[in-house]
């Protein structure tokens, strides 16, 4: 029978509960499938782990994260739980992603039938938002400069990371096109080129992966632009496949 690790962080605030119903889902699904199991291992992590230990999350339990199969890990961090610094603690988007390297954050977004939302379109809503995870401002965290007069946090994007962010973009576009053959494979770059020189870099990069694939759709909006066009018309003529990437790292 096989077997999954499963590291569980029931994190802090409402976390606690959103964890322990999703155990109760995937336990559900356990009983009714009989093919495999979950070794489930707790992780103590999140503001209260830096309340009592002064770590958001120890090298030992970090460990358990990284030999885990999956890791399901519900909110962490309080608002008035803070470190010298005045960041807050208890976080461990730094820790995880930066360990795990896990550079793809992707947001499916979906409107399903018959299930109430306070947003309403008549057309469906399809489609995913991929972001770089681990560069970006995110490479800044905990290395910013301070005193009291100014602040500084460096935002940094290397070609690597570009390109295999872009890359993954794609390549899940096709596949969603696969899964629905009835719309064509698209991607949109998302940025602030027009203002940034980063953001500007990660374009052209967007770009070259682009012209690999002659036969995805790629075009181009700025983030205020995208910002709009999510809430009034999440699905338009640039979001015709269902389907967008986005630049966003913040």
């Amino acid at each position: 029978m096989r077997e999954h690790r499963i590291a569980v962080i029931r994190g802090d605030g409402i976390g606690p509960e959103l964890v322990d119903a999703a155990l109760d889902v995937l336990h559900a699904v356990v009983e009714l499938d009989g093919a495999f199991r979950l070794h489930i291992r707790f992780v103590d992590a999140g503001a209260r782990a830096y309340l009592e230990t002064g770590t958001s999350m120890s090298a030992e339990d970090l460990t358990a994260c990284a030999e885990s199969d999956a890791i399901l890990k519900g909110p962490v961090g309080l608002p008035d739980v803070r470190r010298p610094d005045g960041t807050e603690a208890g976080l461990l988007g730094g820790t995880l992603r930066g360990t795990l390297d896990l550079y793809a954050n992707v947001r499916p977004v979906t409107l399903w039938p018959c299930v109430e939302t306070r947003v309403r379109h008549e057309r469906p809503v399809d489609y995913v938002i991929v972001r770089e995870n681990t560069e970006g401002l995110h490479a800044s965290r905990g290395l910013g400069v301070a005193n009291r007069w100014a602040a500084a946090d460096t935002l940094l994007m290397t070609r690597p990371a570009v390109e295999r962010i872009v890359r993954y973009a794609f390549d899940l576009a096709v596949r969603r096109a696969r899964a629905a053959p009835e719309r064509g494979p698209h991607v949109t770059c998302v940025d602030k080129g027009n203002v940034l020189k980063s953001f500007a870099f990660f374009r052209a990069i967007f770009d070259e992966v682009a012209r690999e694939h002659p036969d995805v759709g790629a075009d181009h909006l700025h983030t205020d632009a995208a910002a709009q066009a999510l809430v009034l018309e999440p699905r338009t003529a640039w979001m015709s496949s269902s389907w967008r990437t986005s630049s966003v790292t913040s």
